[in-house]
C-alpha cells in the first residue's frame, strides 16, 4: 500500500515506538496522522491530529471512530509491561496487560475494520514482540498477552482478507525505549523498528522480524520446548 497521502491512526503515539512511527510517517508524506494517547496533551509532534484514547475504553474507541472516519491505516502500538509472573503475580496486573496488549488492538480492529473497508481496505499494523514466542522469569503476563496478540494478528489477517485489508505483525527483541530502560542488552532504535514496519505496509509483507533476536527466536519454534529454551538460555547468557 502506498503511504504517500494516506490517512493513519497511531495508538500510543506520545513516546517511544509510537512517536517514531509518527515521525517516520511524516517523512514518508502521509496525508494525515491521528496521534492517539491516553492523554492527548502528551502529544508533542507537530502537524498531527491529537486524540485522547485509552484502547481499553470502549467509549473512547467509539469517539475515535467518529472523529477519524477517514483512516486508511491503523497502527496498534499502545502496550504496557508490568513485570508480572502468571502464577505468583498480581491478578489485576495480569488482566491489565491482557486488556491493553490483546483486547486493546482487538477492540480497535473491530471498531476500525468497517472504516478501513469503506476507505478501500487499507492496512493494520500490530506491534507484537519476540516474547510472543518465548518467555522468561517475571514476564509471563506480558508474554502471554503478546502470544495472544500474535494470534490476533494472524486471525484478523484471514478474517479481513476479503475486504482487502492488509494485516502486518511486527516482532522484535529489545527496543531503546522506557520499557527496556536498564536492561543491559543490545537494543534497536524505535526509528529502525518503525521504518521496518512501514516498509512492510508498502511492500505487502505480512510479518516483520525487526532484529536478530526476533529472527533467532522464530527459527527455534520447531524445536522441542526443552531444546528451544536451552538454546534461548544459552543465547541470553552469552549476551
Amino acid at each position: 500500500m502506498e503511504l504517500n497521502g494516506a490517512v493513519v491512526l497511531v495508538t500510543g503515539a506520545n513516546r517511544g515506538i509510537g512517536a517514531a512511527f509518527v515521525e517516520q510517517l511524516k517523512a514518508r508524506g502521509v496525508g494525515k496522522i491521528y496521534a492517539a494517547a491516553r492523554n492527548a496533551d502528551t502529544i508533542t509532534a507537530e502537524g498531527v491530529v491529537p486524540i485522547t484514547l485509552d484502547v481499553t475504553d470502549s467509549a473512547q474507541i467509539a469517539a475515535a471512530v467518529h472523529v477519524a472516519d477517514d483512516v486508511q491505516i491503523l497502527i496498534n502500538n499502545a502496550g504496557i509491561s508490568t513485570g508480572t509472573a502468571l502464577v505468583a503475580g498480581d491478578e489485576e496486573n495480569i488482566r491489565r496487560e491482557m486488556d491493553t496488549n490483546f483486547y486493546g488492538p482487538l477492540l480497535m480492529t473491530r471498531a476500525f475494520a468497517p472504516i478501513l473497508r469503506a476507505n478501500g481496505g487499507g492496512a493494520i499494523l500490530n506491534v507484537v514482540s519476540a516474547l510472543s514466542w518465548f518467555t522468561t522469569s517475571g514476564v509471563g503476563a506480558y508474554a502471554a498477552s503478546k502470544a495472544a496478540a500474535w494470534m490476533l494478528t494472524d486471525s484478523t489477517r484471514l478474517e479481513l482478507a476479503s475486504q482487502g485489508t492488509h494485516v502486518v505483525g511486527v516482532h522484535m527483541g529489545l527496543v531503546d525505549t522506557d520499557m527496556a530502560k536498564g536492561v543491559p542488552a543490545p537494543k534497536i532504535s524505535p526509528a529502525e523498528l518503525a521504518a521496518a514496519g512501514l516498509d512492510a505496509i508498502e511492500s505487502g509483507a505480512q510479518e516483520v522480524l525487526g532484529d536478530d533476536w526476533a529472527t533467532f527466536v522464530k527459527a527455534g519454534l520447531t524445536l522441542d520446548p526443552a531444546d528451544r529454551y536451552a538454546q534461548i538460555a544459552s543465547a541470553l547468557g552469552a549476551a
